[in-house]
């Protein structure tokens, strides 16, 4: 059976391949996560980084976290858009695990750390503590992040992209 049928003469409708899906989680660093308590569905669009096999993510204490904490099954989607007909989603099932060992938890932070310095490219992007004429007035209170990971357990994934 072919993962893929036109649609019409200029585009193609189709299956992601399980390597696709990998690589469209990887080039991705947003994607929405839907969660459902019992009472309500919330969706909600997070940052996320993906290693092997699992979405690392951060959030501050609040509706997400609570409605997770209660059913850590979710779904996240993730999309790469580059026009109405040039495409690629995929939807993902796992479970919610919040990080609650300091060395998991270093490691996740340490993990977003690299991961967003990399992808800075101006030079005005740097962090402020190494900008010396960045204004630094007061610091607003610090409010730890929850880091927690998504288990994936089900991925699918479509696409439609020119012929």
């Amino acid at each position: 059976m072919a993962n893929f049928i036109l649609i019409n003469p200029y585009t193609m409708l189709g299956q992601l391949t399980p390597e696709e899906m990998e690589e469209l989680l990887r080039s991705q660093m947003v994607g929405r996560i839907g969660c459902n308590d019992g009472n309500m569905t919330y969706v909600v669009p997070v940052s996320y980084l993906y290693d092997q096999g699992v979405l690392l993510c951060h959030s501050r204490d609040g509706l997400k976290i609570e409605m997770m904490r209660r059913n850590p099954n979710v779904c996240f989607e993730v999309d790469d858009i580059k026009s109405y007909d040039h495409w690629q989603s995929i939807i993902c099932w796992g479970i919610y695990e919040e990080l609650t060992e300091e060395e998991d938890i270093v490691y996740a932070r340490q993990f977003f750390n690299d991961y967003m310095l990399e992808m800075k490219t101006e030079e005005s992007a740097a962090p402020p503590h190494l900008q010396e004429e960045r204004f630094r007035g007061a610091q607003p209170e610090y409010v730890p992040a929850i880091y927690y990971r998504i288990h994936l357990q089900k991925i699918t994934g479509r696409f439609e992209r020119p012929v």
